[in-house]
C-alpha cells in the first residue's frame, strides 16, 4: 500500500471512529473487501470508462483506488487478469467466452458491464483503395456511396490470387470483434475469410484472404511497409492511416452490424465470489463513466479527448481521437461525414451484458471452427449465462437509482437478457439469440449443422 493511500485510509477510518460509523466513509460507497486495485488495457479510445472514471473521481466515490496499467498485448492482458496480477481489465468480448470454454487459454473468466457499442472499421491500402473505387457507385456528390460491401474487393483478391500472391489482411486477435466483424464482411462479399481446425489455429484454412494477428498500435506502420493489404482495428488507428496518408477505411462496423456490442469489463469468476462488493463498486463506477460520455448529447466528448489523448491512456494526438469520438468519421481524405454513432458507451443499453450478444460471438466462433464441434441451441444459452452476469450489472444500477444518481428508465429492467431479433447487418441475415443454429446454417460461407474441419477439409454435415 502506497503512504498516500495509508494516510487516506487511515484518516477514513478515524473520522469513521469519530463519528461511530460502521458504514464506509464514502456517501453510497459499499464495504469494499479490497480498496486498491490494478486494471489493464489496451490504448484504445473504448477503454475511455476506465480513463474517465479514474479522472472523474468515480472510483474513488465507491472507496476504490485504482491504478491503470497500459498492456502490450491481448495475450498478456488476459494471462495477468488470470494470474492475479491485474484484478481486471478491458477485454475483447470474445476473451471471457473464448477462455470459458478452452479455446487458446482455459480460465473461468466473467463479465458484469459491456464497455461500449461500435467503434471499429476496415482499413485497405491506397493502392487497394484504387482498384476498389471502380466497383463502387457515387452518390450525386460524387463520393462513394455506403455502405462499401467486400464484393467491391472480391476481384482484388482473385486478382491476388491469379498472380499467385496472398492477400493479407491484419486483426487484433482470434478471438477480437475485429476478427469476426472482418471475417462477416469478407464472406457477406463472396470472400471466404478461412477456417480454424485443433490442429490448425493460423485460421486460414480454405482461405481466400489470409488474417493475421497485428497489435492494434501497429496497424499503421504494418501497413504501410506492405506486410499486409488492410485491416480492422478499433480507433484512433483507421483515422491515424487517414491522418499518414496511407491508408483508406472503407467501413465501420456501425454498418457491419448496427449497434454491434465491443468491448467488456473482465474480472475472473473467483475474484467477484472473493470481493463481491469490489465488484459492484466497479460496476457502479463504470456505469457512471459510460453515462458520463454519452450524456447531453454527447457534450462531454471534447473533453473525454483530452483525457485519452494523454500519453497514460490513448497517446495518440487528440485531433485523431476527435476524428471519430466526437460523432463524426473520416473515409477517404476529405470524406468526413456524421457518424453520431460510431462511438457508443451507454445509450441504447451499451452497457448491460446482454446474453444475447455473448451468444452472437459464440456463433462466430462454431462458423469458423474455433468451436469444432456442433453445439445444441441450449448449450449457447448456458454459456452465455456462464460468463455474462447481468444481476451484477442491475444490483449495480439498482443502487445508483436509490443514490439519485441514474434513473430507473436509463437500465433494462424487465429483460430476459435477450435483445429482439435482427437483420441490422450488411448482408441483411436475421440473428435470433434464441436460435442460433437456425443463424449459423443461414449464413452462406461457414461451417453448418454438423460440419468439422479435418486436415484441409470440410467433412460431416
Amino acid at each position: 500500500m502506497t503512504d498516500a493511500v495509508t494516510k487516506r485510509s487511515f484518516l477514513l477510518s478515524a473520522v469513521a471512529v469519530l463519528v461511530g460509523l460502521s458504514a464506509p466513509a464514502f456517501a453510497g460507497a459499499l464495504p469494499v473487501e479490497k480498496d486498491e486495485l490494478k486494471l489493464g488495457f489496451i490504448k484504445l479510445t473504448d477503454m475511455a470508462p476506465l480513463a474517465i472514471a479514474k479522472e472523474k473521481g468515480f472510483f474513488e466515490d465507491e472507496g476504490l483506488y485504482v491504478t491503470l496499467e497500459p498492456q502490450a498485448n491481448w495475450k498478456v492482458l488476459l494471462d495477468r487478469v488470470i494470474t492475479g496480477e491485474l484484478d481486471g481489465a478491458h477485454m475483447l468480448a470474445g476473451q471471457p467466452l473464448a477462455a470459458t470454454i478452452g479455446f487458446g487459454t482455459k480460465a473461468d473468466i466473467v463479465t458484469p458491464f459491456s464497455m461500449d457499442l461500435n467503434g471499429n472499421a476496415i482499413t485497405v491500402s491506397n493502392a487497394v483503395w484504387q482498384q476498389m473505387k471502380a466497383k463502387i457507385p457515387t452518390g450525386p456528390d460524387g463520393k462513394p456511396q455506403h455502405p462499401i460491401k467486400a464484393d467491391a474487393l472480391k476481384p482484388v483478391v482473385e486478382k491476388y490470387k491469379a498472380e499467385g500472391k496472398p492477400f493479407n489482411l491484419g486483426m487484433v486477435f482470434p478471438v477480437s470483434t475485429h476478427n469476426y466483424e472482418l471475417r462477416y464482411w469478407l464472406a457477406a462479399g463472396g470472400i471466404n475469410p478461412g477456417y480454424y481446425s485443433p490442429s490448425d489455429v493460423s485460421g486460414q484454412i480454405k482461405a481466400d484472404a489470409l488474417l493475421s494477428v497485428t497489435p492494434p498500435p501497429q496497424m499503421p506502420s504494418t501497413l504501410e511497409a506492405g506486410t499486409i493489404e488492410g485491416y480492422c482495428v478499433g480507433e484512433p488507428w483507421n483515422q491515424a492511416a487517414v491522418f499518414k496518408g496511407i491508408g483508406v477505411p472503407v467501413v465501420t462496423d456501425y454498418e457491419i452490424w448496427k449497434n454491434n456490442p465491443e468491448k467488456v469489463f473482465g474480472l475472473t469468476k473467483e475474484f467477484t465470489q472473493k470481493y463481491p462488493n469490489t465488484t459492484l463498486a466497479l460496476t457502479k463506477a463504470l456505469i457512471r463513466a459510460a453515462k458520463w460520455l454519452d450524456e447531453n448529447n454527447d457534450a462531454n466528448r471534447a473533453e473525454a479527448v483530452k483525457i485519452l489523448s494523454k500519453p497514460e491512456y490513448v497517446g495518440a494526438d487528440a485531433k485523431v481521437i476527435a476524428n471519430s469520438m466526437t460523432g463524426t468519421f473520416e473515409y477517404e481524405k476529405g470524406d468526413k461525414r456524421d457518424v453520431p454513432d460510431f462511438n457508443v458507451f451507454f445509450r441504447y443499453n451499451a452497457t448491460y451484458p446482454y446474453y444475447s450478444d455473448a451468444v452472437w460471438y459464440l456463433t462466430q466462433m462454431r462458423r469458423w471452427g474455433q468451436i469444432p464441434e456442433y453445439k445444441s441451441d441450449a448449450w449457447y444459452a448456458q454459456t452465455a449465462k456462464d460468463v455474462y452476469k447481468p444481476d451484477i450489472y442491475m444490483k449495480a444500477a439498482e443502487l445508483l437509482i436509490e443514490e439519485g444518481k441514474a434513473k430507473k428508465d436509463e437500465f433494462p429492467f424487465g429483460t430476459d437478457g435477450y435483445k429482439p431479433a435482427t437483420n441490422e447487418f450488411i448482408d441483411g441475415v436475421t440473428f435470433d439469440g434464441k436460435t442460433p443454429n437456425a443463424y449459423i446454417d443461414a449464413l452462406p460461407i461457414g461451417l453448418k449443422d454438423h460440419q468439422k474441419v479435418e486436415g484441409n477439409q470440410i467433412t460431416g454435415g
